[in-house]
Order: structure tokens, then C-alpha cells, then sequence
């Protein structure tokens, strides 16, 4: 049967209606004809057979009408070739006014013999992949129009089998605008993240800056210490007893250049060798000392002797963030990471890139956040809460705890491998008790902190007080002689410093006893005298000069306990 022939009887209904295709796809037109006679009796002179190809032949033409005109308005465009041939059998208008063609321009012509598709070598090797296949698909396919234009179109022919001839269908849909508004939104978004990537880079200097500022800051205000010339200049008034104290002084300044870390005791030379030897190094370190003991002033000691010195030391107290804000804290979020998270915020590690962060009282660190650290230690890698995206730093760490921590590893407290992660290089800072002889340079110290600030002039302080203080325990060590010393500063009147050892202690010499008796004899004292008021201003904590939480857990230790009496 030729193409003509196809389009005039069975091409439309069988093409484009599926339901007429199954039921034609194995019967022809007489076949129809005897089916429709078989169900009708001869009326007048017409046999049953002349009725029934009438009633088929009108069936045929209402479907041909019905589907011509969904062919003829089709938004896309529709070519039908001749599967064997590849000449042109048909093509609808819509597909004419896209290429600018007329309908003679295509009728019995094969494909690669049109404009638009005159590559013959690309256009037959799509028309033998066709055959081969039944089916091509083309998502972004170049064609040219009548009048020159370059146009993009989805491509998708299928082949189709009608009285016993295959068909092939080509639908044709230009896709230049929306290929046009995609690259527009390429363009957009490239010029979007080259901005942002502009705006980064002025915050990250912006940034630097600030933090340069800092550290300058930083130095004028150590600049502003006082001087040996200040001590000279008292040499001309002190008496006897003040010798004394200004050899202390002057063996302290030659003794090293670690001018906030004050003391000449053998324990404390130990401590000073021992920051000389790590500092150089990026190893992480463990400092483990009571409270008040000055572990903060060693990490600084180590930071301001290493590589990193030029950038601040960033620090973070585990104990005084809030179990629920500490990841944040430490490894920042992104805006809507939780309820109240409203902007962006860095986190300290990423703060000290290139740099040092101080993990105060790490053994408060929660258990979860533990398997993190282990992680920033091993590889330098973590991700902001609410954000994928892997952050990279270079961080060494320094931590300090005023526990055994490994007596908390083996209470199931601590994380055991995050434990030898952190102890690479350990340093114990020694009690205030185990470095009686530092305690003149300590007094000394402060009152040139507090004579500044108080305007105050000191020349001397008397023999007696400093023996009474040398042998008093010191259970808050060196925060706890800071406070005593300016307490004495600030009652003082005259160039003459007496310094009175707490109550607590006076009265703990009528009453002898174990060094542990005469701690609780002193903290029951401070208790008393703030109505049991652990924290806060006035608390028993600022009278002892210890934190909260070391006040807590040697109340625990030592067995005290608030009972009606106390109340």
C-alpha cells in the first residue's frame, strides 16, 4: 500500500487514537465491513454488506476529521517519514511556521533533503539509528530556519506500524526560550557566587584586621605594667626589711622572661623548662593544676613562645557555657540552626585557624561533644550546626582540668582515646603550698596592679605578716592571695602594707588538726559568714578566691552538708 493510500483510509484514526489501534492494528478495512454486515439485516434494495461498508467508510472519515484536527493544531511540531524510505509523508503547520517552510517545501522529499536538516550525514545517521532502535530522543538539537535563525528543539521520533507499513513519527518542540532563560540563570548565579565570593574576602580581611587590632591592643596594655625603674626608685626609702624583697624581685626579672608568670621556686623553674621545651612545637598539651594555680597565664606562656604568637589566642571555659550552647559555641552554626539562631555565627575553632585555642576545665566538656573534639585532633575537620559543608583548621590545643582526669576516664566521665589525644605533653602546676617561696614575688606583684589602680604608694611590708602568710595553706593558692592582697590595698592608709591571714586560718591554729581538718574548718567559716551562699557576689566562692564549681566539689569531698542548724 503506498503513503497516499495510508493517509486517505486508515492513517488518523489508527495513528493517533490507541484504542482504534489495537483494534485495527490486525484487521483491514473488508474485514470491518463483513464484522458490520454480520450485525445488520438487507434493507430494501442495499444487501447487509453495502450497509455495512457505508456505516464503516462514515466511522473512518469522522475519526480522519476528528484527528486531522488535532494534528493541524498541535502545538508542537509533527513530521511523519516513511520508515524505509525516509521520504516525507506529512507535517503539520505548526512545525511549518517554526522553520519558515511551506508544505510543499517537505511532501516527497526524504529528511536530509530539507533546510533545516540538510546535514545528510548526521541526518541519516539519526534516521539508520531510528530504524535500528524504534526510538531516538534528541534533548538539545540545532536547526536553522528558513530565514537563517538558530534555533534549539527537543527531538523524539518513534516508529509505528500501520497496515502492515511503518510509520515514523517526529514531534518537534522549540526550547530556544527556555535554553535562553537557563543560561540567563547560570549567568545570575555565577555572578552571584562571584559576589559573594568578592564580600567573603572583604570580611575575612575586615577580620584580620580586627583581630590585628586586638593584639595590639593586647600589647599597650602589658606595656603599661610597671617598670624595674619604679622598683630602683623605692631602693632609697626601704628599710632593712625591704632589702630582702628587692632581691627577691630583681631574681625574679633575671631569672626569666615570663613576666606574668612570677615566682624563683625550683617547682616553678621546672614548670618555666618545661613551657620552653613545648612551645616551639604544635604538639597539644595538658595542663592539670588545682583552681587559682595561674593554668591560664601557662597557656599563654606557651602560645606567646610558638610559631602562632601572631595570631590571638582564642579562649573557651567548658565549665561556663550551657551543655545546650557549647556546640555552637565551639563549632558555630549557620542561621536556623535551632530555635533562636537567627544569624550566622563562627565558632572559636574556626576563630583560631592558624592559631591557639585554651580548653578551660575540659573535663566538664559533655560526652557527645567529646567524639568532635577527638575528630577537630585527629583531622582538623568539623560542620557547623545546620550546615553540611566540612570546615578546615589548622588549631593546636591546649587544655586544663583541676581533676585527675584520668581517675574521670576510668569513672566512665571522659572519653579514654580523646584522653591520650590531649596528654601528648602534661604539665602539673604545683599548689601555692608547694611554693611558699614565691609568695613574697606574688604579694609584690599585685600591689604594683593595685597601687595603680588605687593610686596608692607601698614601701614596705612588715616581716611578720609575710612569715604568717608563707605559712598559711593557701587552699585557693595564688586567686586567693591576689584577693587578700587587695583587700589590704584597699584598707590601707599609709606607704606601710599589712597583710592579715583569713580568719578562717587564725582560727585553725587554736584548733590543730590534719591539713584537710583546716580546709573545712575555712570553707565552713566562709559559709557561715555568707548564710551558705556558694556563688555570686559576696559568696563563699569570691571570699575563698576559688570557682563555684572547685568550692562544690571540695564541699563534696570533704563531707559538707547544709542541715537545719545552718539554715
Amino acid at each position: 500500500m503506498s503513503g497516499s493510500k495510508v493517509l486517505t483510509e486508515l492513517t488518523w484514526d489508527k495513528y493517533f487514537d490507541k484504542e482504534l489501534c489495537m483494534k485495527y492494528s490486525d484487521k483491514t478495512k473488508e474485514q470491518l465491513i463483513d464484522e458490520s454486515a454480520e450485525a445488520h439485516q438487507p434493507v430494501g434494495d442495499l444487501t447487509a454488506r453495502e450497509i455495512g461498508r457505508r456505516q464503516a467508510d462514515e466511522a473512518l472519515k469522522r475519526s480522519e476529521i476528528r484527528y486531522r484536527r488535532l494534528f493541524e493544531t498541535a502545538q508542537d511540531g509533527i513530521l511523519l517519514l516513511d520508515a524505509d524510505t525516509g521520504q516525507i509523508l506529512d507535517v503539520n503547520p505548526f512545525l511549518l511556521e517554526m522553520l519558515g517552510y511551506s508544505h510543499k517545501d517537505f511532501l516527497g522529499k526524504k529528511l536530509w533533503e530539507i533546510g533545516p536538516f540538510s546535514d545528510t550525514a548526521a541526518s541519516q545517521l539519526r534516521f539508520s539509528e531510528l530504524q535500528a532502535k524504534g526510538y531516538v530522543r534528541y534533548e538539545h538539537l540545532p536547526l536553522e530556519t528558513r530565514d537563517g535563525r538558530l534555533i534549539d528543539v527537543e527531538f523524539v521520533s518513534n516508529v509505528y506500524l500501520i497496515d502492515q507499513e511503518k510509520i515514523i513519527q517526529c514531534n518537534v518542540r522549540d526550547i530556544t526560550l527556555r535554553k535562553q532563560a537557563e543560561e540567563a540563570l547560570r549567568k545570575a548565579y555565577d555572578e552571584m557566587d562571584l559576589r559573594i565570593k568578592e564580600r567573603t574576602a572583604e570580611l575575612v580581611e575586615a577580620n584580620r584586621q580586627l583581630l590585628q587590632e586586638i593584639e595590639e591592643r593586647k600589647k599597650a596594655e602589658e606595656s603599661l605594667q610597671g617598670t624595674l625603674a619604679e622598683i630602683r626608685e623605692l631602693k632609697s626609702r626601704l628599710c632593712e626589711e625591704n632589702l630582702y624583697l628587692r632581691e627577691e624581685i630583681n631574681l625574679i626579672h633575671s631569672q626569666h622572661s615570663h613576666k606574668d608568670i612570677v615566682g624563683n621556686s625550683e617547682t616553678i623553674r621546672n614548670v618555666l623548662k618545661q613551657i620552653e621545651q613545648v612551645a616551639p612545637t604544635d604538639s597539644t598539651v595538658l595542663i592539670q593544676g588545682a583552681t587559682g594555680t595561674g593554668k591560664e597565664l601557662l597557656a599563654h606562656a606557651i602560645h606567646n613562645l610558638s610559631a602562632r604568637k601572631g595570631r590571638l589566642m582564642i579562649k573557651v571555659n567548658c565549665a561556663a557555657l550551657p551543655p545546650t550552647l557549647i556546640e555552637s559555641e565551639l563549632f558555630g552554626r549557620e542561621k536556623g540552626a535551632f530555635t533562636g539562631a537567627l544569624s550566622k555565627q563562627i565558632g572559636r575553632f574556626e576563630l583560631a585557624d592558624a592559631s591557639t585555642i585554651f580548653l578551660d576545665e575540659i573535663d566538664a566538656l559533655p560526652l557527645e561533644l567529646q567524639a568532635k573534639l577527638l575528630r577537630v585532633l585527629e583531622s582538623g575537620e568539623f560542620e557547623r550546626l545546620g550546615s553540611p559543608r566540612t570546615v578546615k583548621v589548622d588549631v593546636r590545643i591546649i587544655s586544663a582540668t583541676n581533676r585527675d582526669l584520668a581517675r574521670v576516664v576510668g569513672e566512665g566521665g571522659f572519653r579514654e582515646d580523646l584522653y591520650y589525644r590531649l596528654n601528648v605533653f602534661h604539665i602539673t602546676v604545683p599548689p601555692l603550698r608547694e611554693r611558699r617561696e614565691d609568695i613574697l614575688p606574688l604579694i609584690w606583684t599585685f600591689v604594683q596592679e593595685f597601687s595603680k589602680r588605687m593610686g596608692k604608694r607601698i614601701e614596705s611590708i612588715p616581716q611578720k605578716s609575710v612569715e604568717a602568710l608563707q605559712a598559711y595553706p593557701w587552699p585557693g593558692n595564688v586567686r586567693e592571695l591576689r584577693n587578700v592582697t587587695e583587700r589590704a590595698m584597699i584598707i590601707t592608709t599609709g606607704p606601710l602594707l599589712h597583710l592579715d591571714v583569713p580568719k578562717s586560718a587564725q582560727s585553725g591554729a587554736e584548733q590543730p588538726g590534719t591539713l584537710e581538718e583546716v580546709e573545712k574548718r575555712h570553707i565552713m567559716e566562709a559559709l557561715n559568714a555568707t548564710g551558705w551562699r556558694v556563688s555570686g557576689k559576696d559568696g563563699a566562692a569570691e571570699i575563698l578566691g576559688i570557682n563555684p564549681k572547685t568550692l562544690e566539689s571540695r564541699m563534696q569531698k570533704l563531707g559538707i552538708q547544709r542541715n537545719k542548724k545552718n539554715v
